[in-house]
């Protein structure tokens, strides 16, 4: 089957105010960028979003984020991002903080079909215990905050030790961009693009890659898939200036050594 659409106004088609939407990325690294634009574009509001993080000011969802078009997000590292700080603490936006590998496996076991499971990750803090605030109030109070989850002592070989109940993810749409992508949706992934991309693909109803290479099927090797198409609904090929357009968090330089003579 052709997944390939024409255009992202397409590829995004159904994404509406209120949406669920897991999106890739790592930092800023293999974020789909294209599809989020389209997003922001189309004017949908209220959206509940998954990822890793929040992109920066200006870029990724951080443009979602500066028109407050995110309701809530469930996320792992807001750090880089001063508008999500303001909008978190001044009450316009509910934030679920999640341990980054419990984020991960949360979302593989939504696209596996394991409606929970059970980690160590967690326990003895709020993350278990409840109280952890999810929105606060204009002035300064907590107006929610996280409920207690189950907890179970459980053995594993000769040990035994306390674990945590998480719930797996399950949205309505997934956003990742890929290295290379084939017609039927098998998708290759670069380095850390891999960390959260194909999660997101796998908890999302509907799926949506933006790829920076289009290939032809049977040009991918099975071995190189890190994806296989049965989880991709939708195929959009970026044009070179677009794969092109990367942006980085943070840059980082030393003097250059002084020449001698």
């Amino acid at each position: 089957m052709d997944k390939v659409v024409s255009s992202a106004e397409q590829a995004i088609e159904g994404i509406q105010n209120g949406s669920s939407l897991a999106v890739g990325g790592f930092g800023l690294c293999g974020i789909p960028s294209v599809l989020i634009r389209a997003i922001h574009e189309s004017g949908a509001t209220d959206l509940q979003v998954v990822s890793n993080n929040c992109g920066v000011d200006g870029w990724g969802l951080g443009i979602l984020l500066q028109d407050k078009r995110i309701a809530k997000i469930t996320a792992s590292y807001v750090g880089e991002n001063k508008e999500f700080a303001r909008q978190y603490l001044d009450g316009e936006l509910e934030v679920h903080l999640t341990p980054q590998g419990t984020l991960a496996e949360k979302l593989r076991a939504g696209g596996a079909g394991i409606p929970a499971f059970f980690t160590a990750t967690g326990v003895g803090t709020q993350v278990a215990e409840g109280g952890m605030p999810l929105r606060y109030g204009s002035d300064g109070s907590v107006t929610k905050a996280s409920e207690p989850k189950e907890t179970r002592t459980l053995t594993m070989g000769d040990q035994s030790r306390e674990y945590v109940l998480e719930e797996a993810i399950v949205t309505d749409f997934g956003l990742v961009r890929a290295w290379k992508g084939d017609r039927h949706g098998n998708l290759v992934f670069r380095t850390s693009t891999r960390n959260f991309n194909p999660l997101c693909a796998m908890s999302g109803q509907v799926s949506i890659a933006e790829v920076e290479e289009l290939v032809e099927p049977g040009e991918l090797d099975p071995d190189e898939i890190h994806l296989p198409g049965i989880y991709v609904q939708r195929v959009l090929a970026l044009t070179p200036e677009q794969a092109a357009d990367k942006r980085i968090e943070r840059v980082t330089t030393r003097p250059a050594p002084q020449q001698e003579g």
